[in-house]
């Protein structure tokens, strides 16, 4: 019984050492990742930092831009400065990559060189892009989109997903996005506007160009005509919603 009682404790102290050195290492990877993508990070950071110090926008869209960049840098300083997992230094990361963006929407309206090609932001490819210029009206308020800057569109957006919904890329007349942005969530009107101002579109998929609870069966088939959306649902719904 006693040799048996050895041998128990025996084994058992040898998987709890196996089980203490298998955390060890386990911690240890996680430390090493923290640190190299809070390096990765920091690299991001300091690269929009020294953009953002040094590139002063010329003209309306570019001031713009440079004022998005600017305010991304601030925020992702911040973050970096809170940063204690991989997760949030990642997340650091995007947040300065997006302010790069800005930064090189700033230099196309200034008709400089661009710089070089960045990593693509997340949700970016699926929301599309604006790929030829769009006006439309509701409610009597007028949205312009184009591929393009220009004085009726200096508000630049990279593309992504806002509160649920895809955001295409592009240049637009107001930054209709940021109220969603910040209180996570659309307003009906803004719904309407998204569908009125993308259905059509080819470049832009049809989660953004049709508005939930609006689309026909064309927003769930890729084949449908995307300029034949059933609008029947809008008739007569009340838009005072819509604001920027």
């Amino acid at each position: 019984m006693t040799s048996a009682l050895v041998v128990l404790l025996i084994v058992l102290v040898v998987l709890g050492a196996a089980v203490w050195w298998s955390r060890q290492k386990i911690l240890t990877r996680q430390r090493k990742q923290l640190e190299d993508d809070k390096a990765e990070a920091r690299r991001w950071v300091e690269r929009l930092g020294g953009q953002v110090l040094n590139l002063i926008g010329t003209n309306e869209a570019a001031k713009q831009a440079m004022a998005d960049a600017s305010e991304r840098h601030g925020a992702a300083v911040s973050q970096l400065d809170q940063t204690t997992t991989s997760t949030q230094a990642r997340l650091t990361s995007e947040s300065a990559m997006e302010g790069l963006y800005y930064v090189r929407a700033a230099r196309v309206a200034m008709d400089m060189d661009p710089g070089p090609e960045l990593p693509a932001l997340s949700g970016q490819r699926y929301a599309g892009r604006v790929s030829e210029d769009r006006e439309v009206e509701v409610d009597g308020q007028v949205q312009v989109a184009s591929p393009e800057p220009s004085e009726r569109t200096p508000h630049y957006y990279p593309g992504g997903t806002v509160a649920g919904k895809p955001v295409p890329q592009g240049w637009y007349s107001d930054p209709w996005w940021k109220p969603a942005m910040a209180a996570g969530m659309w307003t009906a009107g803004s719904y309407v506007m998204m569908s009125a101002m993308f259905v059509g579109m080819t470049s832009v998929p049809a989660e953004a160009a049709y508005a939930d609870g609006f689309a026909d069966g064309n927003a769930a088939d890729p084949g449908g005509d995307p300029g034949a959306a059933d609008t029947g649902g809008m008739d007569g719904f009340d838009f005072g919603g819509f604001g920027f």
